[in-house]
């Protein structure tokens, strides 16, 4: 026996995923939501829904006294929050615990304990946990910020006392990269968390992040479920994780779980926490921060454990022991974890898109793929809430067969409306780098230095892709001349077997010669010939071809009456344009748009909103100068002149 009813102060898919468990365990759900995500998941899920104000979070999912009117409302017994909803909420909670209302999670004092950095860290140092050189207070102002990190050497990393998710951080080289990033961490900071403190730190250079989940009760009783290697980031944010870690031996593992759990037991510790951890190269690793909540990435620890957290922390919240032992947590098999982000990958590793999701389909029908996302076909991706679409997890008995199958899975899985970072996931998880398990927090920088680029076709692969182009625009065109099953003009005895076609692919442009057998096309592409099958289904989002016995799984994203058509192959997507040989003879008589000259205007990337202006009609910039800020999706970002000239 646990609780009746639980309200959910969440959204996205850790509002669902707290739903399922719920579910499972018999407990009634209440959802809150903003007026903009009516229609999301999360609500249709719940037993019961209540809208708490406008789309902004801090009016909705952080408005404290909306969030406590719901709780007395639906007489909900328990609440699971938010991981920014600070403390004095948790203590409002506890005042009505005698009212019967428990919260899903730590108690106060962990919560403010772990929550400020620089309390943390001294938590941790008692404890005996290793820790990064830094300096343990607040920061005043950005002369004092200088004077430290001087003192403590650069490279340094300020960051936000009270933050988390790369929010607020900012490493600095040199005195002028301090003073700027105090001024951003503090902005950031403000806005995010309500709290602009900043402290200071040694900025360890090429680590590894990996954290260790812990669990434990209201009995003194605390266990480690292993580790998560989340070192593939960008800005400060993880992208891919899994577990276990190819760079720990049992030993490193073992010394880095007892102290995570002698530091959940110094605060009193009750509930799932992560406790995150730098490793350098040698494999000394120092304490970073204790994430006081369930973490994105929990799914892959629950995959090698067979836990489901969720419920631990229910149990635990209710009082009772936890069930398990040290020696009882095994670590079975290999799990990945893939972040699918409305972002485009092109810029900067992944600046934010929005749009509606016009065609969405999860890899559900590839085994050992489990999908935890908030969203749906026909649902909105804002600029009020963070881009993320799903995590997509694969399991495998071990890491070269989860990696094959989440290969797999990003090659099926279909969303339109809105741009996505599958292309990174999936160059990410087949780089020798990475497949050899020689990573950092630098990996994306230092394989990518001139930023992500898309698949590299090595020729085979461009001969693929030109075939299977190919393929498809002959399969097009014979359906087209068929009408409901029959040709349509029966008179007209056309059995055309051959085409000879010219296909443009970046700079190039290719004769293709076309002749179909059956459900086969013979391709010939620089001289070489290629068999291609399939079933043609050109409906299907998803298209399985076989290229010389070699199978693909491809989507066309659009077409159009001049021949251009977009195809996702390998993960990336490619613009082609296909013509039949006399049209391409005739195409170089069209006129050729020009571009517009873009260098006098500044056009922010994406969608947010302006924070500052810092300049004004009349003035003078120079190149690289800042002209404003944009906030998109809880990130600041400094716009700049492109070039110099006047306003």
């Amino acid at each position: 026996q646990t609780f009746e009813k639980l309200l959910i102060a969440n959204r996205g898919e850790i509002a669902c995923r707290v739903i399922k468990t719920c579910k499972k365990m018999g407990i009634k759900t209440v959802a809150i939501h903003s007026d903009v995500d009516a229609n999301a998941v999360h609500v249709k899920m719940a037993d019961e829904a209540v809208c708490v104000g406008p789309a902004p979070t801090s009016k909705s999912y952080l408005n404290m006294d909306a969030i406590m009117e719901v709780i007395k409302k639906t007489r909900a017994q328990a609440v699971s929050l938010n991981e920014s909803i600070c403390c004095s909420f948790v203590s409002s909670l506890s005042l009505q615990a005698s009212e019967g209302v428990t919260f899903i999670g730590p108690d106060t004092h962990a919560i403010q304990a772990m929550g400020d950095k620089i309390e943390s860290k001294l938590l941790a140092k008692n404890a005996k946990v290793n820790t990064i050189p830094g300096f343990d207070g607040v920061v005043k102002d950005a002369d004092e910020a200088v004077r430290i990190a001087r003192e403590i050497g650069y490279p340094v990393m300020i960051k936000a006392s009270a933050g988390g998710g790369g929010k607020g951080m900012r490493i600095a080289w040199d005195d002028e990269e301090t003073r700027e990033g105090f001024r951003f961490s503090s902005q950031e900071a403000a806005s995010s968390f309500g709290d602009d403190r900043l402290l200071i730190e040694k900025f360890i250079d090429n680590p590894r992040h990996i954290e260790i989940q812990v669990l434990a009760d209201k009995h003194g009783n605390a266990l480690w479920l292993n580790e998560r290697e989340c070192s593939i980031q960008r800005r400060n944010q993880k992208v891919v994780e899994e577990a276990p870690s190819t760079f720990l031996d049992p030993e490193t593992r073992r010394a880095m779980g007892e102290q995570a759990v002698a530091l959940a037991k110094a605060v009193k510790y009750s509930s799932a926490g992560t406790v995150e951890f730098l490793v350098d190269s040698s494999k000394n690793f120092y304490f970073l921060e204790m994430n006081t909540r369930l973490q994105v990435e929990h799914p892959v620890t629950e995959c090698i454990t067979g836990l489901d957290l969720v419920q631990e922390m229910i149990r635990v919240a209710k009082g009772y022991p936890l069930r398990h032992k040290q020696a009882d947590i095994p670590i079975n098999g290999w799990a990945v974890e893939c972040r699918v982000y409305a972002e485009d990958p092109y810029k900067s590793f992944g600046l934010p898109s929005i749009g509606k999701l016009s065609q969405y389909q999860e890899p559900l029908h590839v085994p050992s793929v489990r999908v935890d996302s908030g969203i749906q076909q026909g649902s909105d991706i804002s600029i009020y809430y963070d881009p993320m679409i799903s995590k997509l997890i694969t399991y495998g008995s071990n890491r070269a067969e989860a990696l094959k199958r989440m290969e797999e899975a990003l090659d099926n899985y279909v969303i339109r409306g809105v741009a996505h970072n599958i292309s990174l996931l999936r160059e990410v998880i087949i780089h020798p780098r990475f497949v050899q398990g020689d990573i950092s927090t630098k990996f994306l920088p230092e394989v990518y230095p001139d930023g992500f680029k898309g698949h590299q076709l090595t020729d085979l692969e461009r001969r693929e892709l030109l075939a299977t182009a190919a393929s498809l625009y002959v399969a097009e065109q014979l359906r087209s001349q068929r009408f409901l099953g029959t040709p349509r003009i029966p008179i007209a005895k056309s059995k055309r077997s051959s085409w000879e076609l010219s296909v443009r692919l970046g700079d190039g442009i290719y004769p293709v010669a076309v002749s179909k057998d059956g459900t086969s096309f013979f391709v010939e592409v620089d001289g070489m010939k290629l068999n291609v099958t399939s079933e043609w289904n050109l409906a299907s989002p998803l298209l399985s071809v076989t290229i010389d016995g070699t199978q693909r799984t491809i989507q066309r994203l659009s077409r159009n009456a001049s021949g251009d058509t977009s195809i996702q192959f390998l993960g990336t997507v490619y613009k082609l344009q296909i013509l039949t040989k006399v049209a391409a003879e005739l195409s170089k008589y069209m006129p050729e748009k020009a571009a517009e000259d873009t260098s006098s205007i500044l056009r922010s990337p994406m969608p947010g909103a302006v924070v500052a202006v810092s300049v004004k009609p009349g003035d003078t910039v120079s190149e690289g100068q800042e002209i404003c800020v944009i906030e998109a999706m809880k990130m600041q970002n400094s716009m700049i002149a492109a070039k110099t000239g006047k306003v």
